[in-house]
């Protein structure tokens, strides 16, 4: 740990890992930092688009740790960043922990809508799983420099029953010792000795089974799990950027891309949600703060140069201007309810089971 770092007051960390995300980098750490997060450490993986230089100047500041990584990973990026992590002085030292990416905003219900409101809200938790609500891609074509939350205001109803994926989480969680490795959606890798004094509530602030103390990566379907926090979650923004994001690849899937399925997946726009609009002030005072910083705006234009850049040069090329092309075709889609929601999740659990049956036992590990 540096001097600097050793000076922190130090309650929250935010831990992530980024590849192409200069455009969005200062609106998230600026939405975060008033949310309450007192550092964040990153982790960047072979950037084109300035990422890294806007990460050393916030660093500078004093607000980010940043780690470049390069190649080769071999189960992808963004668990190299975890495995490294683990490691780190300040994921250490932090009392509270939280790994999640930079199209994840955190939005708090709760009295002031901080952190500090959030565990007052919920004074025995010891984790906070942060249901998403996915917000979809509302017909917007071209990308624009602004703030993905208040360009994407619709989003998946409260209450979803189908696709499993809406009711993944990411986690919260107080560095006490029980768990010893961060984790995508949650912390890995519990002791078990200490796993009783576990007290996991859900973003309603409904307690949870026990067995979320050492597994499961989404909450329960079929309610609402939004009234204290959610996790806004902008997966897809415009469909320029997504064409963008396509090429770019997955995070924690090494060269695995984005595709179709995806976007359907994810492109819910039939409810309206403009809550964390709460902290609109603020978070632009806070963003007016960075742009005052003649490098850092010079650094966040370029970033948004090469983006506009980017998808011209994809454009030439006949497999991203088909995805394109299916992407303006495609309506948003529709949430399943009722039978056919309970349909879908009968087939899901019984090829849970199927799969489960058919694990070696040696595989389980």
């Amino acid at each position: 740990m540096t001097a600097g770092q050793a000076d922190l007051k130090l309650r929250f960390l935010a831990v992530t890992a980024v590849k192409n995300e200069g455009a969005f980098l200062l609106d998230w750490i600026a939405h975060h930092l008033v949310v309450g997060f007192d550092h964040f450490l990153i982790y960047s993986n072979d950037c084109d688009d300035g990422t890294g230089e806007i990460l050393d100047r916030l660093a500078a500041l004093g607000l980010v740790t940043h780690v470049p990584q390069t190649g080769p990973y071999p189960k992808g990026p963004q668990w190299e960043a975890l495995k490294q992590a683990d490691k780190h002085p300040l994921v250490k030292a932090a009392p509270w922990l939280m790994f999640f990416d930079v199209d994840e905003y955190v939005n708090i219900h709760a009295g002031g809508h901080r952190l500090p409101d959030l565990l007052a809200a919920l004074p025995e938790a010891t984790a906070i799983p942060m249901t998403w609500r996915l917000f979809g891609n509302d017909g917007v074509i071209s990308y624009r420099d602004l703030p993905m939350t208040q360009q994407f205001r619709r989003a998946a109803p409260a209450v979803m029953g189908w696709p499993w994926r809406a009711a993944m989480f990411k986690t919260l969680f107080r560095n006490d010792g029980c768990y010893r490795k961060l984790g995508v959606h949650r912390p890995r890798n519990p002791d078990p000795a200490r796993l009783k004094t576990q007290r996991w509530f859900d973003g309603s602030g409904r307690e949870m089974p026990a067995l979320f103390h050492s597994g499961r990566v989404f909450s329960a379907f079929g309610r609402d799990n939004y009234q204290i926090v959610q996790l806004n979650h902008y997966a897809l923004g415009a469909m320029e950027s997504y064409v963008v994001k396509c090429d770019r690849g997955r995070a924690n899937r090494g060269a695995e891309g984005f595709d179709l399925s995806y976007w359907v997946e994810r492109n819910f726009s039939s409810a309206e949600d403009s809550s964390i609009s709460a902290l609109e002030e603020p978070v632009a005072a806070q963003r007016a703060t960075f742009a005052a910083d003649a490098e850092l705006q010079r650094l966040h234009a370029a970033a948004v140069a090469w983006r506009h850049n980017k998808f011209q040069e994809l454009m030439l090329n006949d497999a991203a201007r088909d995805m394109f092309g299916r992407l303006m075709m495609t309506p948003p889609s529709q949430p399943i309810s009722g039978p056919r929601a309970q349909y879908m999740a009968e087939l899901n659990a019984r090829a849970f089971a199927h799969h489960q049956a058919t694990i070696p036992p040696e595989a389980e590990d």
